[in-house]
């Protein structure tokens, strides 16, 4: 959000002797002091310009740094094919864009797409400075989370961690869960455009929490070691299988069945733009926090 900022100066005409100073308006949109101030830490990548573009369009925010390894010394605005210049370059040096924003006293915030070997001194250096932390990392390792969660208590800074930003991709592991306490059977099905990090992040995810429950699944054949039935994630049965092949939508199914019946819960990613939502959301509820958050369903 911007606000108008006016001023007044005398403007004199000199056509006449008798003319009078009269007085004229300039008025100029600046960034209101009160919004957040969004820093953007892996701003080169596909999802950090998608960030960048996120942010500048939310109310009571504003995009304030970028940093990345890639492009450096090029306006973030241009490298988001936005129609103005936002006069931000892309700088390599995370310390020195937090110092400049420290400066301004206002409320900041990091938003963290780097990877797993960096994110721990990277919330760091933004707690350092006073600000907040959403991380979306990842396979990031529970120890670096653990870790997290003392420094930022030890500093009463806020960080939230977010394995997911899409909130459908919430929405489903929170009804599979709920479906998993009246069904035996469950099995995850997922296809992704590439064999990076198989089973996924949100596959993982889904087993773990359904194998938390206490549950035991597939009993009838829970001990195969039959490779086409799939990857049996956790102790409790709970099958993963992969379809990777070039051009497939991300995409996550959860088939549970009972007797006489098959239930399915179905999630489609078509693009990044799904997660802005999530990181608006997530930006918002850090700013009240003084301790570490694991999750963006904590806020749903």
């Amino acid at each position: 959000m911007a606000t108008l900022s006016c001023h007044f100066h005398p403007t004199v005409y000199k056509s006449s002797p008798s003319t009078k100073a009269r007085p004229s308006i300039l008025c100029s949109m600046q960034p209101s002091q009160s919004n957040v101030k969004v820093i953007v830490n892996g701003a080169a990548k596909e999802i950090g310009r998608a960030a960048v573009i996120a942010v500048t369009k939310a109310r009571g925010m504003e995009v304030a740094g970028a940093v990345d390894s890639y492009l450096v010394g090029e306006d973030i605005g241009k490298v988001c094919d936005m129609e103005e210049p936002l006069e931000i370059p892309i700088i390599n040096d995370l310390t020195m864009v937090l110092g400049s924003i420290s400066q301004s006293k206002a409320t900041g915030v990091v938003i963290d797409f780097t990877d797993p070997s960096t994110v721990y001194d990277n919330v760091k250096q933004a707690t350092a400075f006073g600000m907040k932390s959403v991380v979306h990392v990842p396979r990031i390792k529970l120890d670096t989370v653990a870790a997290l969660s003392g420094l930022c208590e030890k500093a009463s800074t806020g960080c939230l961690v977010a394995p997911t930003l899409s909130i459908g991709s919430i929405l489903l592991q929170q009804a599979a869960i709920s479906a998993s306490f009246h069904y035996n059977n469950v099995e995850i099905v997922e296809s992704r455009a590439s064999p990076a990090d198989l089973p996924s992040p949100n596959a993982t995810q889904i087993a773990n929490n359904l194998s938390n429950l206490g549950q035991i699944y597939n009993r009838q054949d829970i001990s195969t070691d039959v490779l086409a039935r799939g990857q049996v994630l956790g102790e409790d049965g709970v099958r993963v299988h992969s379809l990777v092949l070039p051009g497939l939508v991300s995409s996550t199914t959860v088939h549970f069945s009972g007797p006489g019946e098959i239930y399915s819960l179905k999630h489609d990613i078509t693009n990044v733009q799904c997660l802005m939502p999530g990181l608006i959301l997530a930006i918002r509820k850090v700013v009240r926090l003084k301790n570490l958050v694991y999750g963006l369903e904590k806020f749903l």
